[in-house]
């Protein structure tokens, strides 16, 4: 069975959640204990710890999430409706390709019935895994990292942790539709990282234009499936990691509003956050990242798929040769353009799909200029 490969919650975790209020957030969860499992068909969202590590250039630093749980379970949720549970954690295994198996056949039966998984531990190249969970599920995947590099490393020269997305793009099944980087410093990636990114069609936000309009960030992560956070993206200011010293990154306030935006995306089905040193200092700050996640989650507004025509504001845009067309929403004033589908050529996609987008690219195509994602996804659609 998939949740064999999930030890519990460690006892001193309990022992602490049983002392505190009945209003902290630990008293609204469900645990894996040693003698209990929760009840999958009562959960919509499981927490899962992954103490993976051999990804990356520490391969033997032991960690636990007992610190990150405590901060965690100390908070006090929101006006939440969804039912959380804590499955416990999935230890290292004989191999590192040991632990990917284990992460995939784990979150595939989650989203199998409908849970949403929250992956938080070891090293990001984990988010292989992530990905593959959705094989089954014979869905193109849109995968969004919030990180400052690509990683797009070279698999038999490079760590895992530095080029698991070439993995990604490179192994058969290719379900991958789009990638986009949200938060990368140019002085971190390589040229030929940054012409993969212009010649793959995928989307990449700077982190200067992110940090003076965190708003660009909302339609992207709208139209993920997986949301990998790299917790290297955050200066070490707010996470007190000195073993990778973050000059220059998000601060707390802006990586909690990404977490938000994509907890309250109706598309995301799973969320990882790695690269986690476990320190005290990154736990509380995790906790909150975390909280903000579920906090969107539970503000989700139901508008995806396309819901019904009556509940948004049709507007055709007319082009020197096509026409454009957007759509409001009448509920969350949120903005979509359509993707056509042309059925003489080879489609990714199997009909007309919608892409989020803003305002501001509604307001761009009414001066004659085509909003750059569009065009991106046009082609990558017929690819």
């Amino acid at each position: 069975m998939e949740f064999d490969f999930l030890t519990p919650v460690d006892f001193e975790v309990l022992q602490f959640v049983d002392k505190l209020s009945n209003q902290n957030l630990g008293k609204k969860v469900a645990f894996h204990t040693d003698n209990d499992f929760p009840d999958l068909q009562k959960i919509k969202i499981a927490i899962i710890g992954v103490l993976e590590n051999r990804g990356g250039n520490n391969p033997y630093q032991e960690f636990d999430l007992n610190i990150f749980r405590k901060e965690f379970y100390s908070l006090f949720p929101g006006n939440w409706q969804s039912s959380i549970a804590d499955l416990g954690d999935i230890q290292p295994g004989n191999s590192l390709d040991d632990t990917y198996f284990a992460v995939q056949r784990v979150v595939s039966r989650l989203l199998k019935n409908n849970i949403l998984p929250i992956i938080i531990g070891g090293t990001q190249d984990l988010t292989y895994p992530l990905y593959r969970s959705y094989d089954k599920l014979e869905q193109m995947v849109n995968l969004v990292s919030i990180d400052s590099k690509f990683d797009f490393g070279k698999q038999d020269l490079s760590l895992p942790v530095d080029s698991y997305l070439s993995k990604i793009i490179v192994d058969e099944p290719n379900n991958l539709f789009n990638y986009c980087n949200i938060g990368f410093q140019t002085y971190l990636n390589s040229q030929e990282e940054m012409d993969l990114v212009d010649k793959m069609y995928f989307d990449a936000y700077r982190l200067g234009d992110i940090s003076n309009n965190i708003s660009l960030a909302e339609p992207v992560l709208r139209d993920a499936d997986v949301v990998s956070v790299d917790m290297d993206c955050v200066m070490s200011a707010y996470t007190g990691n000195t073993n990778r010293f973050v000059a220059n990154g998000f601060d707390g306030k802006e990586i909690c509003a990404l977490a938000r935006y994509a907890g309250i995306s109706d598309k995301v089905t799973s969320f990882g956050l790695f690269n986690f040193n476990a320190t005290y200092t990154e736990s509380v700050l995790v906790a909150q990242v975390i909280w903000y996640f579920i906090e969107g989650y539970n503000f989700r507004s139901n508008e995806y798929p396309f819901g019904s025509k009556e509940l948004y504001s049709r507007y055709i845009v007319p082009l020197e040769t096509e026409e454009l067309i957007f759509y409001k929403s009448n509920k969350t004033e949120r903005w979509w353009i359509e993707i056509p589908f042309f059925s003489t050529t080879h489609n990714k996609l199997k009909k007309n799909t919608l892409l989020p987008c803003s305002y501001e690219e509604y307001l761009m195509a009414c001066n004659h200029e085509i909003p750059e994602r569009w065009w991106k996804a046009q082609r990558k659609n017929i690819l």
